[in-house]
């Protein structure tokens, strides 16, 4: 009986759940909307290896979902702290389902070269940047701020249950339907985010709107710059996905240790996933632990870790469960950096700095995808994998060493950020 309370307490904290029917919905019509991006990630790397069996364009997948985060991500994150919040993300979801479209018929029918492939995939992303900022603000406005963590933890718990789930039903698909069919699912999926986004209230940003256009950005930035717990975070997640991030090198690690099976494809990511989920349901600890800044610290530098011996161990079984240990800790990472960034962030300016965290939290992944390829290309998959994960363990370091404020306990006031001309709460 007296386990019962310190059990409840490490276990996901699912209050929100209870609390907040508007955050209840809008994440069942998320999770079915990730599953379905979930499958078209699989279809879409499927799809380019099989036209150039290159990891440099596989690589490239990754730089045509980043140019768009990052040419578009700050200014829809000022748009965000302007407008309503739930009809961006409404006007969003719509325009990627038309594009999920779009892949469905060219992979019906083909016959249109690489380039156009990336040209797709860079549109989808172009309303994913959109509408992104919008959505990182919905968790603050639906909930207390005692519940904040767990709302990200169960967002996070829904990520990674997609990514455990669709990777490997997208590579049936594949095998089964063809990439058409999987892009098909996908755009079809777009209609539970839809729906789930409609039962949102109006959601104007709180205080004074940003100012239009690149002013409204500066603003933004010069709010980063200045508030050292929140640039760090932001920094230590660049670090772990731009030098460490493999999903480029899947399809060759799969070619070199499974044959090159498009079924066994996706058991990279639902490793991942499986260590995401796992963390996840035990987060309850680390939301409540009030230390969300030295938690991921320890998080990424154990993801660049567990990813360097990835490159190292031949055993292809051994490599999945180094894998699981990433995934572990890389959601680890992620809530605890969501938590600083969201309960750290004055409400006016949250769209921006949101913004900013999807372009590191989506762009960074992508270039690293990028960056893997290209040394892979040029090296072996072994030195890609291994030189980004002790580059992302010395770069973690450095952060650590650098913001003493990422160290210490969140108990104390919020620090001030050094700022001029932004007005904060």
């Amino acid at each position: 009986m007296k386990l019962k309370p310190q059990l409840t307490r490490t276990l996901l904290d699912v209050r929100p759940l209870r609390a907040s029917p508007a955050f209840r919905r809008l994440l069942i019509g998320r999770t079915v909307s990730m599953l379905g991006a979930m499958m078209t990630m699989v279809a879409v790397m499927y799809q380019v290896w099989l036209m150039t069996h290159s990891t440099v364009w596989t690589g490239a997948v990754g730089l045509a979902q980043a140019l768009p985060m990052v040419a578009f991500g700050l200014f829809a994150g000022s748009l965000a702290d302007r407008r309503d919040r739930r009809q961006i993300y409404l006007v969003s979801t719509v325009g990627q389902a038309v594009v999920s479209l779009l892949l469905a018929v060219q992979g019906f029918f083909g016959q249109v070269p690489v380039v156009g492939v990336l040209a797709l995939v860079a549109a989808q992303s172009c309303f994913g940047a959109v509408g992104g900022p919008a959505a990182g603000s919905f968790v603050r406005r639906l909930l207390a701020k005692d519940q904040v963590g767990a709302g990200l933890a169960l967002n996070m718990v829904s990520f990674q249950a997609t990514m455990l789930a669709g990777p490997a039903l997208g590579g049936l698909l594949v095998g089964w339907l063809g990439v058409g069919g999987c892009y098909l699912i996908d755009a079809l999926s777009f209609g539970m985010a839809f729906y789930g986004a409609l039962g949102l209230p109006k959601l104007p940003p709180e205080g004074e709107p940003a100012r239009a256009g690149l002013r409204g950005v500066v603003d933004g930035l010069r709010f980063l710059a200045g508030h050292r717990a929140v640039r760090g975070a932001l920094i230590t997640d660049l670090a772990a996905t731009v030098l460490a991030m493999p999903m480029s090198l899947f399809p060759l690690v799969n070619a070199e240790r499974f044959g090159d099976n498009p079924r066994t494809l996706g058991l990279f990511l639902s490793a991942v996933a499986v260590g995401g989920i796992t963390a996840s349901t035990l987060s309850g600890s680390i939301t409540r632990l009030g230390r969300p800044g030295l938690v991921m610290l320890c998080g990424a530098a154990t993801w660049g870790t567990a990813l360097a011996l990835f490159g190292l161990v031949p055993n292809p079984w051994a490599g999945l469960g180094l894998l699981v240990l990433a995934g572990a800790a890389d959601t680890v990472s992620v809530i605890s950096r969501s938590t600083i960034v969201q309960t750290r962030t004055p409400d006016a300016l949250l769209g921006r700095v949101t913004a900013a965290e999807q372009i590191v939290g989506q762009a960074g992944p992508n270039l690293g995808n990028l960056r893997g390829g290209l040394v892979a290309g040029w090296t072996s998959g072994v030195t890609a994998l291994v030189s980004g994960g002790v580059l992302c363990v010395l770069a973690v370091a450095a952060v650590a060493a650098t913001t003493p404020e990422l160290r210490g306990s969140e108990s104390g006031e919020p620090e001030e950020p050094r700022t001029k001309g932004v007005v904060v709460n």
